[in-house]
């Protein structure tokens, strides 16, 4: 499993925070290293971190912005990708759990010790199991691929 992590402007502490606890706990992450400057659009860092995700289904990935709904946003146009903003440890685990999130996109304003609770629950948790997750997860895939799902 391989992390790709960016941020825009406003996640730039918090996402050297979250690399240096990730590696020392000796879990991969890769920087996808765009620089970083005011006027930085968080689009441009959901795409890449999104394309490398998708490149193996045991990739995941982590953005931050300000409020992480921009990037959550983003990265959800991106084929392939589920992604949810957590702010909480329980939105970490669903999102994983019960809707088999790839991506989880951070607030630069949660605290770090939040937030690395967040992260590890991301990581640590499996993926959907439950048939009625895996089914609603399959509707989705299905939808984005073209094809309609009945009502």
């Amino acid at each position: 499993m391989k992390i790709y992590i960016a941020c825009d402007h406003k996640g730039v502490e918090l996402k050297n925070q979250i690399i240096n606890y990730l590696t020392n706990n000796g879990i991969s992450i890769i920087d996808i290293g765009l620089e970083n400057h005011d006027a930085d659009d968080y689009p441009d860092f959901a795409f890449k971190v999104c394309e490398k995700v998708i490149e193996d289904e045991e990739n995941l990935g982590i953005l931050i912005c300000g409020n992480g709904i921009g990037m959550s946003i983003a990265a959800n146009k991106v084929k392939g990708i589920r992604a949810a903003r957590a702010v909480t440890v329980d939105d970490a685990f669903k999102a994983k759990n019960h809707n088999g999130a790839n991506v989880l996109a951070l607030s630069s304003e949660v605290d770090i010790a939040t937030t690395k609770e967040i992260i590890d629950t991301f990581i640590i948790t499996k993926s959907a199991t439950d048939e009625r997750f895996i089914r609603r997860i399959d509707k989705i895939s299905s939808y984005e691929t073209g094809n309609n799902n009945e009502l």
